[in-house]
Parts: C-alpha cells; structure tokens; sequence
C-alpha cells in the first residue's frame, strides 16, 4: 500500500505542478501547436521529474537504508567494492544501500552518472557468494556509467510526448466526424470525448511500452558485458544463473527495469530483461 501511494501521490503533484505551469503560460489546446506544447511538458517534463526523484523515490518505495558508515564486515566489502567498480568506470561513488526483500535482485538508479544509488536485496546477500555479488555490482555501475536512466527517461518522454499527441489528435477527428454526422451539430460530448483519449493512449501506449522494453532488453546485454568487463565472464555467468534459482523480483513500477532481476511477464515482447538463457549464451559468445 505504502508503494501504490507514493506512486498515485507523486504523480498526482507532477500533473498539478504541470497543470499549473500550463496555465500561467496561457497555452491553447485547441490549436494543434498548443496541444504539442501540452504533450512535451506533460510527456518529457513527467518523465525527467521523475528521474529528479528517483532516488527519493526508490528509497521510499524500497524501504533501502543507505550505508551511511559500516556496522559489520559485509557492508564494508559492500562499500569497498562498490567503489573500486565506480573508480575504474569513471563515475563518483553512488550511494550504496541495501533494502529487505526475500528475492535476489538489484537495481540503480539517479539522474546522472555522478549521482546515483546502488541498491541490493538482503535475498542477494543472503544467497550469493562474493563473487556473484561482486558481479552484480558490476552490472548496476555500468548501468550507471552507461547513462542508462537518463536514456531511458529519454526515450519514454519522447513516446509519452507522441502518445499524448496522437491520441488527442485522433479523438479530435473522430469528434469532427461525429459532429458532421450528427443533425444538431454536436460531436462527443466531454466524458465520451475523454473515453475515446483514454482508448488510444491505452492502445498507443502498448505500443510504446513494446519499444521501451526493446531498448530496455539491449541495455541489459551491455550491462552484463560491463558487470563480466569489472568482475570477469565467470563471476557475471555465475550470478545470472544464480538468478534463475531466485523468486520472481520484488520490484515495480519503474524500478523493475532498473533491477538485474526480471520480474513475471506474458510475453517476451514486453520483457524488460532478455530470458536468462539468453543472457548467458551472450555472454558466452562474447
């Protein structure tokens, strides 16, 4: 419950603080140019303010404590290696936390390359060895050095933008058609007009959530290579087979595609992890 209300709450403010913005410019959404304006502010401004959160938001969601000084010898290796790993991809030092979860995940996220967090499962540390450990570490600081969350923010404000765009474009013409047809004049009325718009974002939107999950597949094959690059082929093979013993990931929303554990999903078309088979025969063949 504590997730499913910071996620409603946050986005609530992000679409009042926009809405307001929009409104003290004094943007037009009847024109087709004022309705782009609309769907760049809400498409990209929704997706960037949220990766400016992001960290806040994955500690809220997660319950991750951040290792502010170490209390035992496994958060001190944790530390450790986390930072040697950042040393040699060229990034500041994140912030390293671990959150309580039965399952053997870990994820990354921030807005830069120089201001992000590195969380692990207590599952993980539970039931990896260092070695595996070690490997998924690399994983997530080469998302980071990679500048993934960024790209991926990218990419989804882009299609957020279009989404936005073409299905209040589409509702318009279908409005127009049914006001041609009709013998008073009138085409849909508000609530039908806002049902058609919420269809074709629906429908749009699955198509986009095709193309996010693509890129986010690719991205996950470069991170494995960075996690085997900064441990070794072994280690990083290790723990992707590891993960096949684990239970399905823990994580949502958009953690899941920051996470090196994917979680259940119908088909692999919306997958935001390639199957583990896959994964490792890459890193195998590389």
């Amino acid at each position: 419950m504590k997730r499913v209300f910071l996620f409603i709450a946050t986005n609530l403010a992000i679409m009042l603080v926009l809405g307001v913005v929009l409104s003290v410019l004094g943007v037009d959404s009847r024109s087709s140019s004022g309705l782009l304006v609309i769907a760049l502010v809400f498409g990209m401004g929704g997706s960037f303010i949220s990766l400016m959160m992001s960290k806040k938001m994955a500690k809220w969601s997660t319950g991750a404590q951040v290792i502010q000084q170490p209390s035992n010898p496994a958060e001190q290796w944790l530390l450790a290696t986390v930072e040697r790993q950042a040393n040699a991809a060229g990034i500041a030092m994140p912030e390293v936390a671990i959150y309580d979860a039965p399952d053997m995940n870990a994820f990354a996220t921030g807005p830069s390359k120089n201001n992000s967090l590195v969380a692990v499962s207590s599952g993980l540390l539970h039931s990896m060895s260092e070695g595996e450990i070690e490997a998924v570490l690399g994983h997530e600081i080469s998302h980071v050095a990679n500048g993934d969350m960024v790209t991926m923010a990218l990419i989804q404000g882009v299609l957020n933008t279009f989404v936005i765009f073409l299905a209040r474009m589409a509702a318009g013409v279908i409005n127009n058609v049914v006001a041609q047809d009709s013998e008073d004049g009138e085409g849909l009325g508000m609530f039908a007009y806002m049902g058609v718009v919420m269809v074709l974002e629906l429908c749009l939107g699955i198509l986009a959530s095709t193309i996010v999950a693509w890129f986010s597949r690719q991205r996950e094959y470069r991170a494995d290579e960075g996690g085997a690059s900064l441990a070794s082929k072994q280690k990083m093979i290790g723990a992707l087979e590891r993960l096949g013993q684990s239970q399905p990931s823990e994580l949502r929303g958009e953690l899941t595609a920051f996470g090196i554990n994917k979680g259940q999903t119908m088909m692999e078309l919306f997958m935001s992890h390639p199957p583990l088979e896959k994964r490792i025969a890459a890193l195998r063949a590389a």
